[in-house]
């Protein structure tokens, strides 16, 4: 145990990702930034997996400390907060538990802290050359500005305000307790966090160097759930302050709307219809060629043919699905797939 007040304090919810775990703990392990600087808190959300064990047999392998704290299954939000309770740092740092960093992470977040004093941070996410290719295919479609806009931290031209999530973002302790914490939304909960931080008049930046490898899900089915996730908490995010909604977040489900209407006309009019369509899978395929090359494999293009429609799909129905309930319909607010969903 370190006898001297770490300035980062990382902070990380699990549940039953053992294995996931590994790989961030391993890449901790091996920072470039003096171990004496950084401790990690992980809230363990209620795993069943044996998660408790393995965390003890790294505290004593590891050469920064580890605390482990454990809670019944309340989400990623309460565990995060449960976490920053525990902390001694000055800056609260937030990765994923199926995140692993760059060897330089927390090197460029510290040495940029110093240098700049910033409120509060984000940073990208990317593919490691030994992810599968459905993982960098998915890391293509949610990274790329062909699919998002470009609004996810990966250079610093956005073409809508930059929300840091917790893949990959910090804040000062001090503000993130003055702002509350997460909220109990279970989507969308570090997008709303990091509205409040905008509110505050805090100073956000963006630290493009600071790189974490997100290992993404495995499935079309997982990825499609959080997508589907993501569009139903666009809506959720946009009643609580119209401001966390903007017009790039609405192209998914006009897309949707657009693409469906092109095939079923095509198959009734096809004359008519059937060039429309030709163009829309060779932009689809074109995309496809563009991502391979990215991602360095051209396993990736086969696959991206599914996973782009996947995401666009899910996005843009959990959105319509979620505008019609909330605002048509005026339900409350509610979650999409929700079953210990990590």
């Amino acid at each position: 145990m370190s006898l001297l007040k770490p300035a980062i304090s990382i902070v990380t919810p699990t549940f039953n990702r053992k294995d996931e775990l590994a790989h961030l703990i391993n890449s901790l392990n091996d920072q470039t930034l003096e171990p004496k600087y950084f401790e990690m808190i992980i809230c363990d959300d209620g795993s069943t997996d044996g998660t408790e064990e393995h965390i003890k047999k790294w505290q004593m392998d590891v050469q920064f400390d580890i605390i482990y704290i454990f809670q019944k299954n309340l989400g990623p939000s309460f565990a995060r907060n449960k976490a920053v309770e525990s902390s001694s740092g000055e800056l609260i740092v937030f990765t994923d538990s199926d995140c692993e960093a760059d060897k330089n992470w927390l090197k460029h977040i510290y040495e940029s802290y110093k240098k700049d004093n910033f409120d509060a941070f984000g940073g990208p996410d990317m593919a490691k050359d030994d992810f599968l290719p459905i993982q960098k295919a998915i890391n293509f479609s949610m990274t790329s500005f062909f699919t998002t806009g470009g609004i996810r931290g990966h250079n610093s031209k956005m073409i809508a305000k930059f929300y840091p999530r917790t893949h990959n973002m910090g804040i000062k302790k001090k503000i993130f307790l003055k702002i509350g914490g997460f909220s109990s939304l279970r989507f969308g909960e570090d997008i709303e966090l990091s509205n409040r931080v905008h509110k505050s008049g805090s100073n956000i930046k963006l630290l493009e160097r600071a790189i974490v490898y997100h290992r993404r899900r495995t499935s079309l089915f997982k990825f499609f759930k959080q997508v589907y996730n993501s569009g139903v908490a666009r809506i959720n995010l946009a009643k609580r302050d119209s401001s966390m909604i903007e017009p790039i977040h609405f192209m998914p489900s006009i897309l949707t709307i657009i693409a469906g209407l092109i095939i079923l006309l095509a198959t009734v009019y096809p004359i008519t219809f059937a060039p429309y369509l030709i163009i829309l899978i060779c932009s689809l395929i074109l995309v496809s060629i563009i991502g391979g090359f990215k991602e360095k494999t051209f396993k990736v293009v086969a696959l991206l043919l599914m996973v782009m429609p996947f995401q666009i799909f899910g996005y843009g129905l959990g959105f319509i699905i979620a505008y019609i309930k909330r605002y048509i319909l005026k339900h409350k607010e509610f979650s999409g797939f929700q079953r210990n969903f990590y």
